[in-house]
């Protein structure tokens, strides 16, 4: 079992950035691969990044590369999400994820999930 907390959404004009933490508890963290995912409303949940228990390895969506990078520091047992040019369409519910492998896009194959931090951009 793992216990996963976003935290650092907010509301941000266009241009912004901002820095979403993922807290972890209940397992190995430095043996674990991490992912962000996002749900804007009425849309399904959208793969952004990823990184492997190395951080050696990381995997970015189209929409977000070049802007958003998921750095993580294993002495915090915390990843991160540090978002830069923020557009208004990247406003959505942030989710971290673990217990998958840094490779999958698919949301269902993260077994658990932090309960979500809002991120609003407004133009």
């Amino acid at each position: 079992q793992v216990q996963l907390v976003e935290s650092g959404g907010g509301s941000v004009q266009a241009g912004g950035s901002l820095r979403l933490s993922c807290a972890t508890s209940g397992r190995t963290f430095s043996g674990s691969d991490f992912g962000w995912f996002r749900r804007a409303p009425g849309k399904e949940r959208e793969f952004l990044a990823s990184i492997s228990w190395s951080g050696d390895n990381t995997r970015y969506s189209d929409s977000v590369k070049g802007r958003f990078t998921i750095p993580r520091d294993n002495t915090k047992n915390t990843v991160y999400l540090q978002m830069n040019s923020l557009k208004p369409e990247d406003t959505a519910i942030y989710y971290c994820a673990a217990g998958g492998s840094y490779l999958s896009r698919n949301y269902t194959s993260w077994p658990y999930w932090g309960q979500g931090t809002l991120v609003t951009v407004s133009s």
